[in-house]
């Protein structure tokens, strides 16, 4: 199943601009992995099976684009409709090409809900 990325009003025009837009921007999961990409800033690939936890944060976040550190990371065009993916073993990602760690994956969805629904199905 593919689930879009929520984007404000605001951000949504530039970051497709800047190529991290809806055209080019999608999370993806299957039986066996969820794949996401935000343009050409963010790619990871995770297997279902290290997928640990899934919450629905209630705060939003002020920041947009791909960010992180110490293996928490913040995938965005919006700062409300996250979902939060906890991962364990770590996983791998990569943005702006460069490698990274995942244990912690939030990400903003147009449909938030049935993203962590589809995520909580064994």
């Amino acid at each position: 199943m593919r689930f879009d990325f929520h984007y404000g009003s605001i951000m949504g025009p530039f970051m497709s601009v800047l190529g991290m837009g809806p055209r080019f921007s999608h999370i993806d999961v299957d039986d066996s992995e969820v794949r996401v990409q935000l343009g050409w800033g963010f790619r990871a690939t995770v297997p279902r099976s290290s997928i640990t936890g899934v919450t629905l944060p209630t705060k939003g976040v002020i920041s947009r684009g791909a960010h992180g550190w110490g293996g928490r990371w913040l995938v965005n065009g919006a700062g409300s409709r996250l979902v939060q993916i906890s991962i364990d073993p770590v996983g791998r990602g990569r943005v702006i090409g460069f490698p990274v760690r995942l244990r912690e994956l939030t990400v903003s969805a147009e449909h938030p809900t049935e993203l962590a629904a589809a995520l909580a199905q064994p």
